[in-house]
């Protein structure tokens, strides 16, 4: 999967220009604040339909401008694809090949990305809702059905939740169980899938990170509950939810559930967010990094487009030769302020930016 070209209009802080990446290394070099990691978000959001860095689409439009637009021409082993996004205050519009796509989540699945930034860290470091966003992030991009269970479970858990602050205890209890029943339909859907997710991620992730730490340090994950089927998921959540019924008409809210599910990341058997180092969080996330572009060639057929945001200056020079071994034969998009001091002299198509213009 390659991008050939990627224009950016009224994005961010550029106004309109168009980038030609090849099939290779594609550097983004300048200085800092002039629009390098605006690009690299530019081909998240066209992958997942989504900004990493804010929760408002808004925000991505060029200030004093109604909209913005960010358009890529695509190869795949499928053929060719142009992907676009037309953001407005409110609203967005979203095309495959010039036709407008209804639903944002047929939208997901044309363009794999694998994103790593300083950031991420957070995926490390941080509590479970991190954790939770990678896994979704990352399976919605191969699973529609995924992403529709999501979408669905929210909107139920949403509703009983609303149910649970009303102070009508009677009609609570009696429409509580109706709730319950399609909130676990979808909720053994999502579980089951992040669980064959990390049976495939946790072997690549430990082999990644041994190759980054020349085996050094080793990385694994917690247990994840057994080898339930989908149904047997669902009936063991109905349980769990009616169980939780009481305290959560206390509460106010929802108190189990995949929307509270965590995982345990384990650098030498210990758990990594109450002990790790600055970098042994940053070796551990960009292995499940590593790993999650591996998933993805192995269900679509072909390497996913790898962004590295400013990630070689956090990297001691043995970390760097390897990961730029690693990217040997995937469309990568490295962002850095001196391209010179993190190559070595591999062979790339190096961008210049600044302030929002290719120089």
């Amino acid at each position: 999967m390659l991008i050939e070209n990627l224009t950016l209009h009224n994005f961010r802080n550029y106004v309109d220009e168009t980038f030609a990446l090849c099939d290779g290394l594609n550097v983004l070099t300048g200085k800092n604040a002039q629009g390098k990691t605006n690009c690299a978000e530019a081909v998240y959001y066209l992958c997942t339909g989504s900004s990493l860095r804010i929760r408002h689409d808004r925000q991505l439009i060029r200030y004093g401008q109604e909209f913005a637009r960010v358009r890529a021409t695509l190869k795949s082993r499928y053929g060719r694809v142009e992907l676009q996004a037309d953001i407005y205050e409110n609203r967005r519009e979203l095309f495959v090949n010039g036709n407008k796509v209804a639903k944002s989540v047929d939208f997901l699945g044309n363009m794999n990305a694998v994103f790593f930034s300083p950031g991420e860290l957070r995926l490390v470091q941080d509590g479970p809702d991190e954790r939770r966003r990678f896994l979704n992030l990352s399976i919605s991009q191969t699973s529609r059905e995924y992403c529709t269970a999501l979408l669905r479970y929210q909107k139920i858990l949403d509703q009983r939740n609303n149910l649970l602050k009303e102070h009508d205890f009677g009609l609570i209890s009696d429409t509580l169980p109706v709730w319950d029943e399609q909130l676990a339909l979808y909720a053994a859907r999502i579980v089951a899938r992040r669980r064959d997710f990390m049976k495939k991620l946790a072997p690549l992730a430990a082999e990644a990170h041994s190759f980054l730490t020349d085996g050094a340090e080793s990385l694994s994950f917690g247990a994840d509950g057994g080898e339930e089927s989908e149904e047997e998921i669902r009936v063991r959540l109905l349980h769990e939810f009616a169980s939780a019924r009481e305290r959560d008409m206390r509460l106010g809210f929802t108190s189990v559930g995949p929307h509270r599910d965590d995982i345990k990341i384990m650098i030498g058997g210990r758990d990594a967010r109450g002990f790790c180092s600055q970098g042994q969080a940053r070796t551990a996330a960009l292995s499940m990094k590593l790993a999650e572009l591996e998933i993805f060639r192995s269900i679509t057929g072909e390497p996913p487009i790898l962004i590295l945001d400013d990630v070689m200056s956090e990297l001691d020079l043995p970390r760097r030769k390897k990961l730029l071994s690693r990217v040997d034969g995937v469309q990568c998009i490295l962002t850095c302020t001196h391209a010179e001091r993190v190559l070595y002299g591999t062979e790339c198509n190096k961008i210049r930016i600044q302030d929002g213009k290719i120089v």
